[in-house]
């Protein structure tokens, strides 16, 4: 899979701004798949301890109905970006694209462990690989980095919009009865509607979408067969 879009990565925090402002522009809302349309999801994820310079990332491709792993992609990288909250993805995005580069199979949609338009400049990690890869994108996230939002109802599908001052940014979306919710946000070319919808569709019995928890599991297996490896 080629890059649609591409910029330097060996960036100052104010040039990193100055870029989410520029990607921003080419964020689309457009509707999307549908989620009974998706067959093939890829969900990536990253791990690492902010305190140090690893990265272990884990692309993960998953066809539907079945939940069936077709391609795991995994990849330890050097972070040369400083933990900087609302600029995580200049210091994760490097660790992924390589894996994306790799992939022999196209997917439908993406889901990452991340925000998408719920990020303070309305351009999280969902919207920068959506924008880079012009594949639509959803990011759903266990917390909340910006917004406000009226309580959930407890049962699963239970929602309500995440509203920054008078914009909508996202969707707190109940996954499981009496379990917290998630903060579900598009990325690129989805709709606020569909990407709850596809996010539903993935969900089995656990809180989080089957597809990011299997890419979680891996990317927590490199971590832990790393450290493994240090101690022998």
């Amino acid at each position: 899979m080629k890059l649609v879009v591409s910029h330097r990565w060996d960036v100052t925090i104010k040039e990193a701004r100055q870029l989410q402002m520029q990607l921003r522009e080419r964020v689309s809302l457009t509707n999307g798949p549908s989620a009974d349309d998706v067959r093939i999801v890829a969900a990536a994820d990253i791990s690492y301890n902010r305190k140090h310079p690893l990265l272990y990332a884990a692309l993960v491709l998953v066809k539907l109905p079945e939940f069936q792993p077709i391609r795991i992609l995994t990849n330890k990288a050097r972070a040369n970006f400083p933990y900087v909250p609302g600029y995580l993805s200049f210091r994760e995005v490097p660790a992924l694209l390589p894996l994306f580069q790799q992939l022999d199979v196209d997917f439908d949609v993406l889901l990452c462990d991340g925000q998408g338009l719920a990020h303070p400049r309305r351009f999280g990690l969902a919207c920068h690989l959506g924008v880079l890869l012009d594949k639509p994108s959803i990011g759903c996230a266990k917390s909340r980095l910006i917004g406000e939002f009226n309580p959930v109802g407890m049962h699963k599908g239970d929602h309500t919009p995440l509203w920054d001052g008078q914009e909508q940014v996202g969707i707190v979306l109940r996954t499981r009865d009496g379990v917290k919710p998630l903060f579900i946000s598009p990325g690129h070319r989805i709709s606020y509607e569909n990407a709850r919808a596809i996010v539903l569709r993935c969900v089995r019995q656990y809180r989080i979408p089957e597809p990011l928890r299997l890419a979680h599991m891996w990317v927590n297996k490199i971590r832990e067969n790393d450290k493994v490896r240090d101690m022998s």
